[in-house]
């Protein structure tokens, strides 16, 4: 970084191929990331899977219960358990962001 910028290099860390947010994340540590940020789920795999459909589906309780066969309330009680135990705020919009890319990622 140093020499980068005392050369007035530009400072690329990984140049995007497609213009993807995926470019831009080392594989290895976005995996490694990932895991770690879903982690309090494991050994709840329908709570995980219910948090990804969730969030695909941008949030629609009664899409979910569709998506996956299952009461809506269900839905919300699974959801507000992984909540709790991953500690995020799922009204908050970058938390929701987080928990999508540590999904799909990790």
């Amino acid at each position: 970084m140093r020499r980068a910028v005392a050369e007035r290099l530009p400072v690329v860390r990984h140049a995007p191929s497609r213009g993807e947010v995926a470019s831009l994340v080392d594989p290895a540590e976005a995996d490694t990331l990932g895991r770690a940020r879903v982690a309090p789920l494991d050994g709840a795999p329908a709570l995980r899977e219910t948090l990804r459909t969730w969030l695909s589906l941008h949030g629609s309780w009664d899409r979910t219960a569709v998506a996956l066969d299952i009461h809506r309330n269900t839905v919300r009680q699974r959801i507000a358990r992984a909540a709790a135990l991953l500690e995020a705020d799922l009204g908050d919009a970058d938390v929701r962001m987080e928990l999508w890319f540590a999904l799909k990622w990790g």
